[in-house]
């Protein structure tokens, strides 16, 4: 039996995420309850959609999920990506960085249910909220989040586990539906771009500061679709353009500056991991948090192993930078200069006067001060999906694939430089930018997330010891493991194979 699929409607109906503001006390705190309710009454009234709708935003915090001791799903894909060492106590955590894992790790099993259940919300969400008297276009609004959700984690299903179950409507009973075979991948990226492109027009607004899915990230998330299909495995080369002018349309509309001082131009990369930041500037969608009612381990997992430098009861060690990716950045880079996007010391918590040494450097860019010093505070770090330098960079290797390199594309890549006082980039051949791009991808975009999504794309891993790309496959990166061809995908998880007869498992799993 397809199990995720039997509890979608019960998950449904007892759902109790919330979405988080940052601004206030109102309907995005409020706790609701629907125990008692069967799915097929609930969706009657206009506010019972706004509530379900509501209640699918906690699927945009998937990768946040924990699986153990300092395991995390956003750790793995970091593990994953060959940058990235794990000094603390999890067994699981060192299968991945030596690629010795097993489909029935918990981390498969984790993303593949919590995915089609939030899924299996949003398509009861989009079958029934069509039918409810109520303002045609707050219907539109409503229906436009379901869509963006039910895209976004089909998306993360599809590059992960590739050919999937492809399913849109809910499942209320016993039947065939229980026990669905894979879609090919190119069925399941159809989905997703209709998905997209009905949410673009449904009315969204075009920014959202309080953590509601916009138009924007509608846009943002198009493009990186566009992108990703147009490298393997469908290598649809005519979406580089559409990646390219989807990804201007942003750029165009100048709705999200990147974070500097507006006086002196100096930048202000705390912003990307402090609370008054949340949703605002360059941060185009994130997943919430609020003290006290929604929160998670990514400081804590960041923090070298016992450190001693936060109020956290413990600091795992899960996620550590190698020191060769550390040093790939060019000289006078100041994303890498200390407190900027990592640390190599802190304070004691103990004794202020003391400065801890890490001898070796740690992600800064996740460090959270609010609750890292303060025992009173939980950690409610937003999770950042999409910030404006990626669809930057979406647009200069897009546009670049598509044709010969726009000087906008220059434009765009040069203002990250900028920001990070390094020199223009000009005059690069259509291969010279292309890995130019890849690079400034992997140094702005560090550890979040899109390095692993990077390598299936394009099939090349970032060689940091001798600064150049070459084909993954083979590849022995500095963690001391080499790259196996499976590892381009994750196997599916056992329980599932073992429940439905009609799935298959991925090459090599």
């Amino acid at each position: 039996m397809f199990p995720t699929i039997q509890r979608l409607t019960r998950t449904v109906a007892m759902c109790s995420g919330l979405l988080l503001a940052t601004t206030g006390c109102d309907s995005f705190l409020d706790v609701d309850s629907r125990s008692n309710i069967r799915p097929d009454d609930f969706y009657a009234t206009a506010g019972q959609a706004q509530t379900g709708i509501d209640g699918l935003y906690p699927s945009l915090r998937i990768v946040q999920n924990e699986t153990g001791y300092g395991e995390a799903i956003w750790v793995t894909l970091e593990l994953m990506a060959l940058h990235a060492t794990s000094l603390g106590q999890s067994f699981n955590n060192n299968q991945f960085i030596n690629q010795s894992i097993d489909p029935a790790n918990p981390s498969f099993s984790s993303v593949w249910n919590s995915a089609y259940n939030g899924i299996g919300a949003a398509n009861l969400a989009i079958t029934k909220i069509p039918a409810i008297e109520m303002d045609e276009a707050q219907k539109k609004v409503l229906l436009g989040q379901a869509y963006f959700i039910r895209a976004y984690l089909y998306n993360l299903l599809v590059r992960l586990y590739g050919d999937v179950p492809l399913i849109t409507a809910p499942t209320t009973g016993p039947g065939p539906d229980l026990y669905p075979s894979r879609a090919p991948k190119m069925e399941v990226y159809q989905l997703i771009i209709s998905d997209l492109q009905a949410a673009e027009t449904s009315g969204l607004p075009v920014v959202d500061r309080s953590g509601r899915i916009s138009q924007s990230a509608v846009k943002a998330l198009l493009a990186d679709v566009y992108l990703t299909t147009a490298g393997y495995p469908l290598q649809l080369k005519e979406n580089y353009q559409k990646a390219a002018d989807k990804a201007a349309e942003l750029i165009d509309a100048g709705n999200y500056p990147l974070f500097v001082d507006p006086l002196t131009g100096e930048a202000q990369y705390i912003n990307l991991h402090n609370n008054a930041s949340k949703n605002q500037g360059e941060l185009i969608l994130q997943a919430q948090y609020a003290n006290g009612i929604a929160t998670n381990a990514i400081s804590p997992l960041i923090v070298p192993y016992f450190a001693g430098v936060s109020v956290y009861n413990d600091e795992f060690g899960a996620l550590i930078p190698t020191e060769e990716f550390y040093k790939s950045y060019e000289s006078g880079d100041l994303r890498a200069q200390e407190r900027q996007f990592y640390f190599s010391s802190y304070p004691s918590i103990k004794n202020s006067a003391e400065i801890v040494q890490f001898k070796r450097h740690a992600l800064y860019k996740y460090f959270h001060l609010e609750s890292a010093l303060n025992r009173n505070v939980s950690n409610d770090e937003n999770w950042t999906l999409i910030r404006m330098p990626e669809v930057m960079l979406i647009y200069a290797e897009a546009s670049n694939e598509a044709s010969a390199t726009p000087p906008k594309a220059y434009a765009q890549i040069n203002a990250i430089r900028k920001r990070a006082k390094l020199p223009e980039l000009r005059g690069l051949s259509k291969e010279q930018f292309r890995e130019a791009v890849w690079k400034e991808r992997y140094h702005e975009l560090a550890y979040e997330n899109k390095a692993y999504f990077d390598i299936q794309r394009t099939r090349k891993a970032y060689d940091v010891v001798n600064n150049r790309f070459v084909d993954v496959v083979g590849f022995k990166s500095e963690v001391g493991t080499t790259f196996q061809e499976k590892y381009l995908l994750w196997g599916l998880p056992s329980a599932e194979i073992n429940r439905n007869k009609n799935l298959t498992q991925n090459p090599g799993w």
